[in-house]
């Protein structure tokens, strides 16, 4: 019997530190509605679901119905894609073992995917960015920490319990940095959105230098790449350190995989050719010698929430349909 109902939409959601997103996203790829709210504002994961919940609801209903909804994929930090669980999240207010992917099904009746930030981004680069077409490629996420995803032979490489790609925790200084996870000299500790600020705030003490980012009282990447297009040496400074230390990381990695690009997304990418120009020099000193000239640095060049939501969506596609109202 032909169904009467086409289930022809997914909802995107794209959990971020500062702010949840969600969207209706049709089979195209076309983001039909879109909507917000501020993750902070709901430190009990409970109070998020609530409020999660009630927003796609009421979004879905606003936009052809519950019945036009195949299924449902997130996007969150610290996610493992195969058990469906947020893990120890250094930057979400929610600790330990989140079940978010089984909560949510629970309360809407559909399928859900849950996946980590990275492996998301890697998806919407896959199917709708400058990854198209490629089968080895890396995507990097920058922002307040990073992450990673890669693709192998057109396959995206999750690991044996899912925590592949997690290079912001990989060692680039013995004795380093204090980083969020609770080690020493980890990349995040350094290319990441404190890191960030950190090394402007070591370069303020260590010289004398005039510099607008000694004016500045809530200093932020974006901040320091405004300064830098103006000029100011010491933020110039700022990013051709976090660059160097990029690249090693980069370098390190792309030693391992062989990719064909390694495509660098998320806030700390938008500094441009600040970051990229030193990130490039130092990769390309650092790369095992066969693969020097063979790896393209990319930058993204879709909007991060957009790709995020659009990512979501392609894993949302990827789940067996299910429903509590079959």
């Amino acid at each position: 019997m032909i169904k009467s109902i086409i289930k022809s939409k997914v909802v995107g959601v794209d959990i971020s530190i500062h702010r949840t997103t969600y969207a209706i996203v049709d089979i195209r790829g076309n983001i039909l509605a879109e909507d917000y709210f501020n993750t902070s504002d709901y430190p009990d994961v409970n109070n998020f679901m609530a409020r999660l919940c009630e927003s796609i609801y009421e979004m879905v209903e606003a936009n052809g119905g519950y019945e036009s909804i195949r299924s449902v994929g997130i996007s969150s930090p610290s996610a493992n894609g195969k058990t469906g669980c947020i893990v120890n999240a250094a930057n979400l207010p929610w600790k330990g073992v989140i079940p978010l992917a089984a909560m949510l099904r629970d309360r809407l009746g559909l399928a859900v995917g849950l996946a980590n930030d990275a492996h998301i981004s890697a998806l919407g680069e896959y199917v709708y960015g400058v990854a198209h077409g490629m089968k080895d490629f890396i995507v990097i996420s920058l922002g307040v920490g990073v992450g990673s995803c890669f693709f192998s032979d057109g396959k995206e490489h999750h690991g044996y319990e899912g925590y592949a790609g997690e290079i912001g925790h990989c060692l680039v200084l013995s004795n380093g940095r204090q980083c969020g996870c609770g080690k020493r000299g980890c990349l995040e500790a350094y290319v990441g959105a404190k890191g960030v600020v950190l090394t402007a705030q070591e370069l303020m003490q260590e010289s004398n230098e005039p510099s607008l980012m000694r004016q500045e009282a809530n200093l932020t990447p974006l901040a320091i790449y405004e300064m830098c297009e103006q000029g100011d040496k010491l933020a110039i400074e700022t990013y051709r350190r976090t660059g160097e230390m990029l690249g090693i990381g980069l370098a390190n990695y792309a030693s391992i995989i062989n990719p064909q690009a390694i495509i660098l997304t998320g806030g700390i990418s938008h500094a441009g050719h600040w970051l990229t120009d030193s990130a490039e020099e130092s990769f390309n000193e650092n790369i095992f010698q066969n693969m020097r000239g063979h790896v393209q640095l990319m930058v993204s060049k879709l909007n991060d929430r957009e790709r995020d939501v659009l990512g979501a969506s392609v894993l949302a596609w990827e789940q067996p349909e299910y429903s509590l109202f079959k």
